[in-house]
């Protein structure tokens, strides 16, 4: 039951890596699709404005944000429930580091000293440091997963992530979960450097 869901992390890490570092990427019909490597510019870029993002501390959380999260220099824009509404559009920065904590702290929770929180996860200031976050995030996880037999993904709270509904569900829908939240989060990521690339219109 697992090895599906394996899987599609697997493809789903790997189409996001490319889209974000190049120098290609699967376009989804077996081609490889030139793509050239995220620069700092796209990874903060706000395309509307009062986006969330990620932010030098001393510069404090941005519009409708209470917070910044995570730990380091930068933090990640943040506010208690409920969360303001309609949601803020969130930059690529935001979205990255958003998955990289989710992977870290899942994988801590479920095979790891079950004590992390947001408050521990260092949140990257760059993209390089972004990407690598990821990839580090993605493979504590899968490192998680290779762990756990038919038994564990039929328990409930077998992770105990804390920011989720993890202790109320058996462990196989977590697994889900964290695949939709790469996958459609890795969409919007790449959405976002096509609309950064096409910003000016073409021949402008």
């Amino acid at each position: 039951r697992l090895t599906p869901l394996l899987d599609q992390f697997d493809f789903a890490c790997a189409r996001l890596t490319s889209r974000m570092a190049g120098p290609v990427t699967d376009s989804g019909d077996g081609c490889d699709t030139q793509v050239p490597a995220m620069t700092d510019d796209e990874y903060l870029w706000e395309p509307v404005p009062d986006c969330w993002s990620v932010r030098r501390r001393g510069d404090g959380p941005g519009p409708r944000a209470t917070l910044l999260a995570g730990a380091g220099a930068f933090g990640r824009d943040a506010a208690a429930y409920p969360h303001p509404w309609p949601p803020p559009f969130t930059t690529i920065a935001w979205r990255l580091s958003h998955l990289s904590e989710m992977l870290a702290l899942r994988a801590d929770h479920t095979a790891g000293s079950r004590r992390l929180t947001r408050d521990d996860h260092p949140v990257p200031g760059d993209r390089a440091a972004a990407v690598a976050a990821f990839e580090a995030g993605a493979a504590a996880w899968r490192k998680a997963l290779l762990g756990v037999d038919d038994t564990a993904l039929d328990t409930v709270g077998l992770c105990t992530y804390p920011h989720g509904s993890d202790a109320e569900e058996p462990f196989i829908d977590i697994v889900w979960w964290v695949n939709q939240e790469v996958l459609h989060h890795g969409a919007e990521i790449a959405l976002i450097r096509d609309l950064h690339r096409e910003r000016g219109g073409r021949g402008h």
